[in-house]
């Protein structure tokens, strides 16, 4: 995983430079990319060696189009090019992911994974947002909720590489940590 990661590094910073612009609409097209480039069947074809690039772009492009209901933009198709003269189709949703990423750093909005013993939704969920919030000093979003019983009650929120762990595993884990010292 840490490989794709690295591969997707370079094209999602050049994308995010270069879509200063719009910002909002190259988040849309490249989405849309990313989902298509998941596809095993699109994947199957691209790795036929009977299959030319063009025929590859051209099957994302008509794919997208039925998606989105659009023609591919000028500047998705340029990119999409880049990317499969490099072999890298595979890479699209990590470049997604690494290209949200900058641009919610630009905003100043980090994201959130929280982990819980029990199910958290509604008014509860937005109210724990607002808590981590105040405790990381950023404005947050919940990127998703990661069931875990193991904590048995309260919640273990990771920011970036924060983590915030109220969860009465860890309060355990701490007063065997000084029972035992």
């Amino acid at each position: 995983m840490a490989e794709l990661a690295t591969i997707a590094r370079p094209y999602s910073e050049a994308l995010f430079r270069a879509a200063q612009a719009d910002l909002a609409a190259t988040a849309a097209w490249l989405d849309e990319l990313a989902l298509i480039g998941q596809d095993a069947r699109v994947l199957d074809y691209a790795a036929d060696p009977r299959a030319s690039q063009q025929q590859v772009l051209d099957l994302v492009a008509s794919v997208y189009e039925a998606s989105a209901q659009q023609g591919l933009p000028a500047q998705a198709r340029a990119f999409l090019q880049a990317v499969l003269d490099n072999g890298r189709l595979k890479a699209l949703p990590e470049i997604a992911a690494q290209f949200h990423a900058l641009k919610s750093e630009q905003d100043g909005v980090a994201q959130a994974v929280v982990y819980s013993a029990f199910p958290i939704e509604g008014q509860a969920l937005a109210d724990l947002e607002a808590v981590l919030a105040r405790k990381f000093a950023r404005k947050l979003t919940v990127q998703e909720v990661i069931a875990a019983p193991e904590l048995i009650g309260g919640v273990r929120a990771v920011v970036g590489d924060e983590v915030y762990d109220t969860s009465v595993k860890a309060q355990l884990e701490n007063m065997k940590a000084a029972l035992t010292a």
